[in-house]
């Protein structure tokens, strides 16, 4: 067994003890947190991480809950007290913006998570530098930093096309575009 199949076979069953005492540590450190190398090694070489000049991991932690709109209390006639709407994005998605609103400079390649605990959800981003000549001659990583700016903004990453409803999870529904709405009772 090749040493990736084994971390992905160990991250199936992780030991609780250790990533229990890694989140507090983790919960103590920054919210972004730049790391020296990726922690699953395997996911990170499957979305795309390289261990060469100008690729950067960054742990992020993401407060969960707050998706759900909270219903106003007074002020309000009955016709305005709806809460209907709520946040559309996911977690990583969420993750991945901030990622790169601190990281101004770098593209975000993709994301994965490794924790998460009462409060927080913990992920780690793979950036990329636009202007490293290293990524620019690379095969793989050349065409993400050559095409226009703010994946992570566009939704063009794995999450934010997740969120948008672009995987095409089922068979009865295979696109739930152009719109959410005209689309709602299509599979059923």
């Amino acid at each position: 067994m090749g040493i990736v199949k084994f971390l992905r076979e160990a991250w199936k069953k992780p030991d609780i003890k250790v990533l229990r005492a890694r989140m507090i540590e983790w919960r103590k450190s920054r919210v972004i947190t730049r790391v020296e190398k990726p922690l699953r090694l395997d996911r990170a070489r499957a979305l795309g991480y390289k261990a060469k000049k100008g690729v950067t991991v960054v742990r992020i932690r993401v407060g969960r809950g707050g998706h759900k709109k909270s219903r106003p209390n007074k002020g309000r006639r009955t016709k305005r007290l709806h809460i209907r709407k709520n946040l559309k994005m996911n977690y990583r998605e969420i993750a991945e913006q901030r990622v790169a609103r601190k990281f101004s400079n770098m593209e975000v390649l993709n994301s994965y998570q490794v924790g998460k605990d009462g409060m927080n959800y913990f992920f780690e981003v793979i950036l990329v530098d636009r202007v490293a000549p290293e990524i620019q001659s690379d095969k793989q990583l050349g065409p993400f930093v050559r095409a226009p700016k703010g994946r992570a903004f566009r939704g063009i990453s794995s999450a934010g096309r997740k969120a948008r409803g672009l995987r095409n999870s089922s068979v009865k529904c295979p696109k739930v575009r152009p719109s959410l709405k005209a689309n709602r009772g299509r599979g059923n």
